[in-house]
């Protein structure tokens, strides 16, 4: 199927619809095909109702207990993935001020208890010294001081021991040169102080040697119930289990890849030492 972003925020609402409609031109109560489907009818209620997301899991148990037919199947399951994803394109969300996505942000990383960011040409905003927050949004045409001071307030996160953070990034996100040197060299320093932290894991992936797994986007999980997936234009919002899944073993893969602990500090602090002007360090593989 094609993903149509243009679509996006109505199909919750058709497939609401068109999942009671289809109950009803079956000839069941709304508490028969909960029995059919090993669902509670509050369940049901609440898919007819648009007052909770039906996973694509769900959908297909409610099409079998239906009997649908293999068009009606296709078209409804088609509905559901749109429904269960989201796109937002960064000129909208200029356009509603980046700042409230930053707020809902804020939200999402408040509600979450384990957080785990793939890292794959940037510094996350959790991350990120002042200095290299203002150089990630200089070519932005909207004042940006609002959004710097929002991505400094989200920080404060960081600090709650009842989270669980993981951090996985690439050598080319910890030295692309977004701002100078020193800067870097600061920069870099954070990452390497935030290791000590008990409930934050900060992993690097050096250039070199043999990783056989390829991500092609930075992409963020959020406990098991949502996942992010950024590039250039825009962001991906992921709710289906299954798309969860897929991005949790991706991350579990890359995982066994990165340096944490000591070998990730003595990699930091060699790249910021070269920062600085000392002596290189090489990028020789570690696997």
């Amino acid at each position: 199927m094609t993903f149509d972003p243009g679509r996006t925020g109505r199909p919750q609402q058709e497939l609401a619809v068109l999942l009671k409609e289809l109950r009803k031109r079956a000839g069941l109560t709304g508490d028969r095909l909960a029995r059919r489907c090993n669902m509670s009818q509050s369940s049901i209620s609440r898919f007819e109702n648009g007052k909770a997301q039906p996973g694509l899991v769900d959908v297909e148990r409610i099409l079998r207990a239906l009997d649908a037919p293999a068009e009606v199947v296709a078209e409804v399951t088609a509905l559901a993935r749109l429904a269960n994803t989201q796109w937002q394109d960064i000129r909208s969300m200029r356009r509603k001020g980046l700042d409230k996505k930053q707020s809902e942000l804020a939200a999402l990383e408040s509600s979450s208890t384990e957080l785990r960011f793939f890292l794959m040409s940037m510094i996350t905003g959790l991350l990120s010294t002042p200095e290299y927050i203002r150089a990630s949004l200089a070519h932005s045409p909207v004042d940006t001081r609002e959004v710097v001071a929002r991505k400094l307030a989200r920080q404060e996160v960081l600090r709650n021991p009842a989270k669980r953070f993981t951090f996985i990034l690439t050598e080319q996100a910890v030295r692309w040169p977004l701002v100078p040197p020193e800067a870097l060299a600061a920069q870099i320093d954070r990452l390497e102080e935030l290791t000590h932290v008990p409930h934050i894991r900060i992993g690097v992936i050096p250039l070199g040697g043999h990783v056989p797994v390829v991500a092609l986007d930075t992409f963020t999980i959020y406990d098991r119930t949502l996942a992010t997936v950024e590039n250039t234009v825009g962001v991906l919002i992921l709710r289906d289990a299954r798309d969860i899944d897929a991005h949790l073993e991706l991350f579990s893969r890359l995982e066994t890849f990165a340096l944490f602990g000591d070998d990730a500090r003595e990699r930091l602090s060699a790249w910021s030492a070269a920062c600085r002007g000392g002596r290189p360090s090489g990028s020789d593989g570690h696997r």
